[in-house]
């Protein structure tokens, strides 16, 4: 299984995303929406950045459950309940990501919801992942 991560010199240069992946071969893994939640279904303390923490540990753990590795991820969709808090906490959410999840950016989008189901949750994140 190959992943390739396409970033066209025509389009603006990404950060902490890549415009494209493509992938061949393997098999498919589709990551459901990871709130905030620990292990006994709670929703953990703290601000938006402990909450995406939490999220990309869960989505991660399911992941890897899967067999997979964070650098298996292509595509990445994140919900917010605040877009701005998630835009002026970028460059902390990247190191976030890069602790866990290292420097291979999946496709990503931010989408800006209501609520999510946990109304205490602030973010959630599923993915598709490609296994070998």
């Amino acid at each position: 299984m190959t992943l390739h991560r396409l970033n066209p010199p025509e389009l603006s240069p990404p950060t902490g995303f890549s415009h494209a992946v493509t992938a061949t071969g393997g098999r498919l893994v589709f990551l459901a929406g990871q709130t905030a939640l620990d292990s006994g279904g709670t929703v953990v303390e703290g601000d938006l950045t402990a909450q995406f923490r939490q999220a990309l540990a869960n989505l991660l753990t399911a992941l890897a459950a899967a067999g997979g590795t964070p650098a298996d991820l292509a595509r990445l969709t994140v919900h917010t309940t605040d877009v701005a808090a998630y835009r002026a906490r970028a460059r902390e959410l990247g190191h976030i990501w890069r602790e866990l999840a290292g420097r291979d950016y999946p496709a990503m989008a931010v989408i800006g919801v209501v609520r999510l189901w946990d109304q205490a949750a602030l973010v959630e994140l599923d993915g598709i992942a490609v296994l070998p």
